[in-house]
């Protein structure tokens, strides 16, 4: 049975990749595939718990690696190790350090090499560095997987051949996902009752999701007199901020920020809209995770979502980054039972219809048999290239 090692860096509790990495080998198994997921992560870190409760849930093998840094040439060795322990016969990276190690560790341990091209969504004066470690990996790999439009245009103009690229929508498991209408004691969790709409959105508290706009939005529409909620759920950087930002408001009863939620699944089913007001994304987990369990969607025309949502069918779509559209959005969507019983049955139509994880999993499947037969050493003439990796 060939084996394929999802590899990826993490650090804390992880994002929308790990949730598709956890529930691949559960669907790889039943096309003749095994399967582990390998997380390189700090030394202690608290977080990598959680990832191993979740990974346990879904029924996938995790390993962890230590990872010190970029000067930390163990985690290469240990690599290697694991791969001829595991008989690795396809290394499937998610992230520019797992591209690199790849790379690397296919010298010692001749594998085929796949990645997915989740994207970079927060900027920082390394991004420039990542991009290029893409663009010196992504080129020397069998196939490379985006999981939107914009993903695949930018790796072909990174130089990556098109019988290489692959676009395959991110998807979830709806079965996991409950589309019934939430109960008193779920909105209970948040402190809520059933006389207030509650909106929901969930993310990294960081620019890119552009959360400082929803709160200000929710501002609005309380001062126009609708008697609404919002819960975000996350951690990052940016929470005293967008706290100070309630403050200010005066919306400290109206606005929550949770911090992690171990199961968003609890935010789901209290709300009845879900907001993502992201600046920039891929194709994000969230909002088919927030369709799947039957809510309706407001978001933003981010990269992906013209492929999952039709603005007024299953869901309100709005421009990026204006306060007043989303202000309009979803004083529409409050005001109109009637619409948000409509988006949300469309929404749950949709994911089941065209995004659900079975089929994700069989395109991901005919990739694998896509590559040639057998175990492949690095093409010639990309040694040079990869001695550029050896320092990352």
């Amino acid at each position: 049975m060939p084996f394929v090692l999802h590899t990826r860096v993490v650090t804390g509790t992880g994002g929308g990749p790990e949730k598709t990495i956890l529930n691949s080998p559960r669907f790889l198994q039943a096309h003749g595939y095994d399967c582990a997921c390998l997380f390189m992560r700090p030394p202690q870190d608290a977080g990598f718990r959680t990832l191993e409760a979740k990974a346990q849930a879904a029924g996938a093998q995790i390993i962890g690696v230590d990872d010190r840094g970029p000067f930390d040439r163990s985690v290469v060795r240990e690599c290697v190790r694991i791969c001829r322990e595991r008989n690795v016969d396809i290394w499937h990276a998610h992230d520019y350090k797992s591209n690199a190690i790849g790379l690397l560790v296919q010298k010692s341990h001749p594998m085929q090499l796949v990645t997915t091209a989740h994207g970079w969504v927060r900027f920082t004066w390394k991004t420039p560095l990542y991009y290029w470690i893409d663009r010196v990996c992504m080129k020397r790999y069998q196939q490379v997987i985006c999981v939107s439009q914009d993903l695949y245009d930018r790796c072909r103009s990174m130089g990556v051949p098109e019988d290489r690229l692959r676009l395959i929508d991110n998807a979830i498991v709806a079965d996991d996902y409950d589309a019934s209408p939430p109960r008193l004691q779920e909105r209970a969790t948040f402190s809520t009752d059933n006389n207030r709409l509650l909106l929901g959105a969930c993310g990294r508290l960081s620019e890119e999701k552009g959360f400082d706009h929803l709160i200000s939005a929710v501002g609005r529409l309380v001062r126009s007199g609708l008697n609404v909620g919002l819960v975000i759920a996350g951690e990052g950087h940016l929470r005293s901020r967008l706290q100070n930002q309630i403050d200010e408001l005066n919306l400290q009863d109206r606005v929550q920020l949770t911090g992690f939620l171990k199961d968003p699944r609890q935010l789901y089913r209290a709300i009845d809209v879900f907001v993502l007001s992201s600046l920039r994304e891929g194709l994000p987990n969230v909002v088919l995770e927030a369709m799947a369990s039957g809510r309706a969607v407001v978001t933003t025309r981010i990269n992906g979502i013209p492929r999952l949502v039709t603005h007024g069918e299953n869901g309100m779509v709005i421009p990026c980054g204006s306060e007043a559209h989303l202000f309009s959005a979803l004083r529409e969507c409050l005001e109109d039972a009637d619409l948000r019983q409509k988006l949300a049955a469309a929404g749950r139509a949709t994911v089941e219809g065209r995004f659900s994880f079975q089929q994700r999993m069989q395109k991901i499947v005919d990739v694998y048999r896509s590559l040639p037969s057998g175990r492949t050493c690095q093409e010639s003439g990309s040694a040079s290239k990869t001695h550029e990796l050896e320092t990352v």
